[in-house]
């Protein structure tokens, strides 16, 4: 008789299964772990990311009342583009009285070189005076002894030379007294005229100011001025997002930033847009300090009641100009970032301090120029000719 096949046992069918159970998990540990080694341990992510930008602030630089608004919440607008204006007729009038004392200052300078020349005539005069004076005392002197001349016409004579001298002096202090006032200096740089014509600087900027420029192209925000309005210097009236200048500001925990250095590469996608969409970044520096250690009421720990919190430092991440131009990001929406650690050669900290300014705006450099170009223009109109 042939033997027949033997039937595996319950007991062994489990143990057949465990061990494969056991072998799968084997696999997949091992998998982790080699994915780990290899990809992920050089990694650092957050999901505590958000979208930073500029916040550029419209205020106004002079009093007044609100007639017009140019631009209102999600529109863009241009460099130097007019948001609000304000009533110009008082500054006007403050100009009109500041071009009227420029003008009187620069005639009345005038006067002064005038004056010099006056002056300096009246000297030449009394030296001749006194001549004339010395050469009759001369011609009387010798004749009193043959008694041609009395004594009191010599006296008299004397007593001339005497008053000339004295009238030359006087011319003299005179003269000196004028030039002091002009010397060395043109029309255009008397003290008065300069006072004058910075009082024409303030009320002409007073009146361009009155028309107030945006400071950077973006898109408006949180406009909280109406027509009508009584706006003081300085008060808010609405805000320019630049949003082509966005960041990244990642909150790492403090474990986290051992190995991260500026210039490490970055992944990062907006909730905006999802994984579909995958912005290119690097790390630009890292922050002087934690969130806590910057807020307004910082914790004190120096208490009996201390639980150890793990710390967050802010991560600045830059991003490509050109992405952001495809999938434009807004100020405050929340990222997912992922820098890659494995090259930890850069610094951790900035190594050469900044020269030059960060942000800069040129919205505002017509104004001055304008300034400057009406006050030549007044002093030109009353110099005269030959001035």
């Amino acid at each position: 008789m042939s033997e027949l096949p033997r039937v595996p046992t319950t007991g062994a069918r489990r143990r057949r299964a465990l061990s494969v159970v056991i072998a799968v998990f084997l696999l997949v540990g091992i998998g982790w772990l080699a994915w780990w080694y290899i990809e992920s341990r050089g990694h650092e992510t957050t999901d505590n990311a958000y979208v930073g930008g500029n916040l550029v602030q419209v205020t106004p630089r002079v009093a007044g009342t609100v007639v017009a608004i140019g631009a209102d919440d999600t529109d863009l607008v241009d460099a130097g583009q007019t948001l609000v204006r304000l009533d110009p007729s008082d500054a006007r009038v403050a100009l009109a009285q500041a071009e009227a004392q420029l003008a009187q200052s620069v005639r009345e300078a005038r006067v002064l070189y005038a004056k010099d020349t006056t002056l300096a005539a009246t000297v030449a005069q009394r030296k001749v005076d006194l001549a004339r004076a010395q050469d009759d005392l001369a011609r009387r002197a010798p004749l009193v002894a043959s008694g041609a001349v009395s004594r009191e016409d010599l006296q008299h004579a004397r007593d001339a030379v005497a008053a000339a001298r004295a009238a030359l002096k006087t011319a003299d202090e005179q003269l000196a007294a004028s030039r002091a006032l002009t010397e060395g200096t043109a029309v255009q740089k008397q003290p008065s005229v300069l006072r004058a014509a910075a009082r024409v600087r303030e009320a002409f900027l007073a009146v361009q100011r009155d028309t107030i420029p945006a400071p950077v192209r973006g898109y408006v925000a949180k406009r909280s001025v109406q027509v009508g309005q009584r706006v003081a210097p300085g008060e808010p009236l609405m805000a320019v997002v630049p949003l082509d200048e966005v960041w990244v500001e990642a909150n790492f925990k403090e474990v986290q930033l051992r190995e991260m250095r500026i210039g490490q590469p970055a992944q990062l996608t907006a909730d905006l847009y999802g994984s579909q969409v995958e912005y290119r970044g690097r790390v630009a520096g890292l922050a002087a300090g934690t969130g806590g250690a910057f807020a307004l009421l910082p914790p004190q720990n120096a208490t009996g009641n201390w639980i150890k919190v793990v710390q967050r430092l802010p991560v600045r991440i830059e991003l490509d100009r050109k992405q952001l131009a495809e999938h434009p990001l807004r100020v405050g929406l929340s990222m997912e970032v992922d820098v890659d650690v494995r090259d930890a050669s850069g610094p951790q900290l900035a190594a050469t301090p900044v020269r030059g300014p960060v942000y800069a705006t040129k919205a505002f450099d017509e104004q001055a120029a304008a300034a400057d170009a009406r006050v030549r223009e007044i002093i030109a109109a009353n110099l005269g000719r030959g001035q």
